[in-house]
């Protein structure tokens, strides 16, 4: 196999130009294999094997430096850097990470998880590099979808300003270019490309700016062959920009895209090279679903199909249902999405309500900005969110909707633990960053029942506010308790004496749990449904304090800024004795692995929620049981 000839960087280099098709099958295939197993980005990485090829071919790793924009397309990255026996544990607790991590590889040079970040960190690089006086060269690499975030544009008004190399590839899996404009880009590109051409080109201009009104003479020239490339060429957008745009060209072509690359090394500033590939190319089931394929769980290869396919529904799905409830009931509900209709649930809303439903792409910050104008002129905004996505955003909500009071619904998933994604995609800040905004009001579910009721209760407070809820399947348990929704109100599920357990949303399921091995053990516990998180039940901590010796907190999300400090300054200010346990997820950064194993390494699993509410109960006193525990 050619691939097991590839054991470190720039061993492809060694691979026979007539061998190059035949070692993207091999990597397509080991890719299909691989994540068939461990789940993962496969779509995205189908597509962009011969793209990634083509840049190891034509730079020095780790010398010379490629930013992957999100970074789930790195996969063949990390094959081509020799890390072939890694991905037996890709995404796993402990294991290779599916994103680009510095830790991980020297030719990692930038860790990423969220979009249109690549260009501003390239040319964070790029300037770093001329500043050091050092020779290398940078590539930023970002796809179509993560061009439509405002920060790209951004990094692009910056980088158009150089003049110095900075290499930008526009992975463009999505636009389609006609015959005809792409023949003749196609033909203008080859001459273009040609070596002659470029000699000719630069000793032309070099000879003219040596002559007297010869940077006239160039400006003229350059005017002239403007006006014709933005009949011919697509990429008069970036030229006009002042950024040199070459393209398009075919993203499955390796020798083109070399032939491409070695143009763009030779400018003299911020060159765009814009490359078509086909998302989930060389896999049927993926190249008719890629949006399926995007991130996948383990599949059946021959059939696409999961493995273990769900059975019971999860919280989006009830999210789902509830949306689609609430569009048929009220015509002034809208949802807002960037760029995750399936993600967050949001397709079947789209496809009953086209008229309502808006997809602003992946530009949060404008979703949310754009949803308190809604808001504004008097309709019903719903913002379906990941957590961690929704952070980018923090600004506009704190601004744009909350100074103003504009009733927007936030419904953001993904909130807590989220496993194999890693670091930037666990969503454990929403309940602190969300909680230090004036006017900004925040919910968890223990069920999907009462996903449910939140849902309809945040659109009729005409507040802003947010339902936080989490990944995988929708709790039924509980189904007993639905008390009707009470603003700033919690739920008072069992009530006793010695402990009490007062948990957000997803940790009810944990408290449950808890609670009956504590009872098991003779101690008396309380269990309290917090619901609100902003604003806190004074009233329910102030009567629990008085009755209870303990009082342990539960929430999956960092301590710095969560629940527990805000009932910890509720007991201070209520001078109250009550020993107080806050169970939070530690202030650190969370990496990839399964949930349950996440769990238990941040101490949020049963049985090490149980150690410390029982070491806590017998240091806050005398233990009554005087029996040992442990």
């Amino acid at each position: 196999m050619l691939l097991e000839r590839i054991t470190k960087e720039n061993d492809i280099k060694k691979i026979r130009k007539e061998d190059y098709a035949l070692l993207a099958e091999e990597i397509r295939d080991f890719l299909i294999r691989k994540i068939s197993v461990t789940g993962g980005h496969l779509g995205s990485n189908l597509g962009a094997v011969e793209l990634t090829m083509a840049l190891h071919l034509s730079l020095n790793l780790p010398d010379d430096k490629i930013i992957w924009d999100v970074g789930h397309q790195s996969y063949t990255h990390k094959l081509l850097t020799g890390r072939r026996a890694g991905f037996e544990t890709l995404r796993k607790y402990g294991g290779m990470s599916g994103f680009p991590k510095r830790k991980e590889s020297e030719c990692d040079c930038f860790d990423t998880g969220h979009s249109s970040t690549s260009i501003s960190a390239g040319l964070g690089l790029v300037k770093a590099r001329d500043l050091m006086g050092e020779k290398r060269t940078i590539v930023s690499v970002i796809g179509d979808g993560s061009m439509t975030g405002g920060m790209a544009y951004e990094a692009l008004n910056n980088a158009a300003q150089l003049q110095t190399n900075f290499i930008i590839v526009l992975n463009d899996n999505n636009m389609s270019i006609s015959e005809n404009v792409g023949g003749v880009s196609k033909y203008l590109n080859n001459i273009r490309t040609a070596t002659g051409y470029l000699d000719l080109k630069e000793s032309v201009y070099n000879t003219l700016q040596n002559i007297p009104q010869g940077d006239v003479i160039v400006r003229n020239i350059r005017r002239a062959k403007s006006s014709v490339k933005h009949l011919m060429i697509p990429g008069m957008f970036f030229e006009d920009m002042g950024i040199t745009y070459l393209g398009p060209v075919d993203g499955h072509n390796v020798e083109a895209m070399v032939k491409v690359m070695k143009e763009a090394k030779r400018c003299k500033n911020a060159v765009l090279v814009h490359v078509i590939t086909q998302k989930g190319r060389g896999y049927p089931p993926a190249e008719r679903h890629p949006a399926r394929f995007h991130g996948t769980e383990p599949f059946d290869i021959e059939t696409g199909l999961p493995s273990h396919p769900r059975t019971t529904p999860n919280y989006t799905d009830i999210f789902s249902t509830v949306m689609t409830k609430l569009g048929a009931r009220d015509e002034k509900v809208v949802a807002i999405t960037a760029a995750m209709p399936d993600g967050t649930g949001l397709k079947r809303f789209r496809n009953l309500y086209p008229d309502r439903f808006f997809d602003v792409g992946i530009a949060e910050q404008h979703a949310v900005t754009f949803a308190a104008g809604l808001a504004a002129g008097g309709l019903k905004p719903i913002v379906a969110v990941y957590s961690s996505f929704l952070q980018r955003a923090y600004d506009q909500i704190l601004h744009d909707v909350c100074i103003q009071n504009l009733p927007v619904v936030f419904a953001v998933d993904r909130a807590g633990l989220v496993g194999s994604d890693g670091e930037t995609h666990q969503g454990i800040f929403d309940l602190s960053y969300l909680s230090s905004i004036p006017n900004m009001h925040i919910m968890a579910p223990k069920n999907k029942w009462e996903l449910s009721d939140m849902l309809k209760f945040a659109l009729k407070t005409e507040l802003p506010m947010a339902v936080r809820y989490p990944r995988g399947n929708a709790w039924d348990g509980l189904k007993e308790f639905r008390s009707p929704m009470v603003f700033g109100k919690s739920e008072i599920l069992y009530e006793e004496e010695d402990i009490a357990l007062v948990a957000v949303g997803s940790m009810v399921r944990t408290a449950v749990s808890v609670r009956r091995a504590l009872k098991e053990m003779g101690y008396s516990c309380s269990l309290v449904n917090a619901r609100f998180v902003k604003p806190i039940d004074e009233d329910m901590i102030r009567q629990v304090a008085k009755e209870h010796k303990l009082l342990v907190t539960m929430e999956e999300n960092v301590a710095s800024g969560g629940f527990g400090e805000k009932v910890r300054e509720c007991l201070d200010n209520l001078h109250s004795s009550c020993r107080l346990l806050s169970i939070a997820i530690p202030d650190e950064y969370i990496e990839h692995g399964n949930v349950s194993l996440l769990y238990q390494e941040v101490g949020l699993d049963a049985d090490c929620i149980i150690k410390r509410v029982v070491t806590a109960y017998i240091s806050a006193g005398t233990d009554p049981r005087g029996m040992r525990i442990w």
